[in-house]
């Protein structure tokens, strides 16, 4: 398996995450930068929400290129639950980089933030997402109806989750 790493976004990023969330196969991700300016003010408040402990977003290195990028979202009203969220640049899909990001943001706020329950949030069409989550030991708790916002239309997800057991 091939090295991958994380590291803080930082608004040097942006150009890149433009090219692979405006690839025409990348269908499933819910955002679509219509520039590097409004990528560079998103990537901008990435430390300030970090300070504030509600998101943490990373670039995933792999072999020191960027290649994609993962971020934890803490629920600001049960501060023990968290949503990972992570995309892959199509010409590094089928190649286990989204589920090592996966594990190690999970070690990161299982060990470092002290949460205890992770969801995983995937439009019901997206089977690649799902089996990120099945592979890092999520399971699959339900579907929610009209969760997610896609192309204009509100459609179900499936909702995936670990739970950190005590003491672990």
């Amino acid at each position: 398996m091939k090295r991958v790493e994380l590291r803080p976004q930082r608004v040097s990023d942006a150009s890149r995450f433009v090219q692979m969330l405006n690839h025409p196969d990348f269908i499933y991700f819910p955002v679509k930068p219509k520039s590097i300016e409004e990528e560079q003010d998103f990537l901008s408040k990435s430390s300030q929400k970090r300070k504030a402990g509600t998101e943490y977003n990373f670039s995933i290195l792999c072999r020191r290129k960027l290649v994609g990028a993962v971020g934890l979202k803490v629920d600001q009203h049960r501060q023990h639950i968290g949503e990972i969220g992570y995309f892959v640049d199509r010409s590094h899909w089928g190649q286990g980089i989204a589920p090592a990001a996966v594990r190690l943001i999970e070690d990161f706020a299982f060990l470092r933030l002290g949460i205890r329950r992770l969801e995983i949030v995937t439009l019901r069409a997206n089977k690649a997402s799902q089996r990120v989550a099945e592979k890092c030991g999520y399971r699959r708790e339900g579907t929610q109806r009209g969760k997610l916002l896609h192309n204009g239309e509100y459609c179900d997800a499936s909702l995936y989750a670990k739970v950190r057991e005590s003491g672990a």
